[in-house]
């Protein structure tokens, strides 16, 4: 049973050691799903839940483009990190329709900017708005649903709703 978060944690981080070994080949099926992400992505649209470490992103980088899910821990294999990363691959959907962007840190000592930002102690999950403000602050891993409804509640996120 522990083999499972370092599965997922590998699944996760497995884009980033992919190399290109050869020509592809692709289906039409896939050429047109390849083509839909494109198009998606030329609009600004995200096709995938985007899963970063706090080391590699600066948060006012994102000021009114994105809502970041900050998930700290003092450590990769605090089992509060692995499953808050488990609920939130689980149902990426409603995640990328309101413009999350998840960023982890689980490096206490590297003092990431994320980290001297917001200053967690030990497990964390941090919901920040377009805005730049901490919304919510929470001990325990939350479920995507959770998340998304206390992200619908925000002015910010109503009157992107009201203009859609």
């Amino acid at each position: 049973m522990r083999l499972a978060p370092i599965a997922l944690a590998i699944t996760l981080a497995a884009p980033l050691w992919a190399q290109e070994t050869g020509p592809a080949v692709i289906s039409d099926g896939a050429a047109e799903e390849a083509a839909e992400a494109l198009a998606a992505e030329a609009a600004g649209e995200a096709t995938e839940l985007q899963i970063v470490a706090a080391s590699e992103v600066n948060l006012a980088d994102m000021l009114w483009l994105r809502r970041p899910v900050v998930v700290f821990a003092d450590t990769p294999a605090d089992p509060r990190f692995s499953e808050q990363l488990e609920l939130l691959a689980a149902r990426p959907g409603p995640l990328i329709d309101r413009d999350v962007v998840v960023i982890t840190d689980t490096e206490p000592d590297a003092m990431s900017p994320a980290r001297r930002q917001l200053r967690p102690r030990g497990f964390q999950l941090v919901l920040i708005g377009k805005d730049g403000e901490v919304k919510l602050r929470k001990p325990i891993p939350w479920d995507v649903r959770e998340i998304t409804r206390s992200i619908d509640k925000w002015p910010l996120r109503r009157d992107e709703l009201r203009q859609k």
